[in-house]
């Protein structure tokens, strides 16, 4: 048994809140992990307002815990105490569907959530299947790295998806926690990046981060002088945006593909599409292989988030910060 002292709140849009609960003696395909760091997203804020219809309180968020082995059940043979490892959206897969057999076990139809109807990582402790408690390179800074095992994630499985080359001309919409993260990513690997911001003011930034160009996304001439230059563009906001244009800026078999989580149908003019064969896609987080990937990269390339750290009795400030949109980029929480 272990008792767990986290941060919950009781219902809809509430301010979290000290919160005990008690774990039972750990399964046999678990590692239990001492968490140190625990990165804020805005998965968190959409669970915490039920915004998805899917919470269930007292609802303790965080899905971007960096933690220590603490205690591994009896089938966990590659882990031990005092490792080091990360836990992102995904908690436990079934490792016996063909998604998971195949590798893919972020596809998994039975796959358990980190945050959905059980206890995140805003705790001293939690827990998850062996598969899920990715293992960090010895180098690694934990103090940033929490952000990499969602957002980060998030928008370097498209990379790998799309088959990105290094000789790529690529394109990113949105720089905030998610868009900055990618044009690190993207610069790192080789290609050619343009950032769309429609916040002129953040050029300078924007260029320190990774892009080699930046395209004012609300000047349609601007947008127009890029038309058919790019081989690959993701999306990473979550709101409706003139699709059309950007599918223009493609080059034929050009691919857009989408993190954000828009919520309005999207109206994409099927003649565009067909004219070039280009290509709309999407995906959500990515597999264990795929983040053990990512981490051996930012690892060589000394790529991290841009952070910002609060302790944990500053939670709610925390959590604020990131709803008012003032994180630059992403929020990560001091356990200890």
């Amino acid at each position: 048994m272990r008792k767990v002292n986290a941060w919950a709140a009781m219902n809809t849009g509430g301010t979290l809140e000290p919160f005990q609960y008690q774990l039972a003696n750990i399964a046999k395909d678990d590692v239990e992990i001492k968490v140190h760091y625990c990165g804020i997203c805005h998965s968190d804020l959409s669970m915490l307002d039920n915004a998805w219809r899917r919470t269930e309180y007292p609802f303790v968020p965080g899905h971007e815990i960096i933690g220590e082995v603490v205690e591994t059940g009896s089938n966990v043979g590659h882990l031990k105490k005092g490792d080091f490892v990360g836990v992102g959206w995904i908690s436990e897969s079934c490792m016996a569907c063909d998604q998971c057999v195949g590798g893919d076990q972020h596809l998994c139809g039975t796959k358990e959530e980190t945050i959905v109807r059980r206890h995140g990582g805003f705790a001293d402790y939690v827990r998850c299947h062996w598969s899920w408690a990715i293992p960090l390179p010895q180098d690694i800074d934990l103090s940033k790295a929490g952000p990499l095992l969602c957002g980060g994630i998030t928008v370097f499985n498209p990379i790998l998806m799309a088959n990105v080359r290094p000789t790529d001309r690529v394109g990113v919409i949105g720089i905030g926690g998610l868009g900055h993260m990618a044009l690190k990513f993207l610069n790192k690997w080789g290609c050619e990046v343009t950032a769309f911001s429609s916040t002129p003011s953040k050029t300078p930034e924007i260029l320190e981060m990774g892009a080699h160009h930046v395209v004012n996304s609300t000047d349609s001439e601007a947008m127009k002088s890029i038309r058919g230059t790019l081989d690959f563009i993701i999306n990473t906001t979550n709101v409706t945006l003139d699709w059309s244009a950007y599918l223009k800026t493609l080059k034929p078999k050009g691919t857009l593909h989408m993190v954000g989580v828009v919520l309005e149908p999207m109206k994409i003019p099927a003649g565009l599409l067909m004219g070039g064969e280009k290509n709309l896609t999407a995906s959500p987080t990515g597999s264990p292989g795929q983040m053990r990937t990512m981490m051996e990269f930012c690892v060589r390339h000394n790529i991290y988030p841009t952070v910002e750290e609060f302790p944990i009795k500053k939670i709610n400030e925390a959590m604020d910060h990131l709803r008012d949109g003032k994180a630059r980029y992403r929020v990560v929480v001091k356990m200890t």
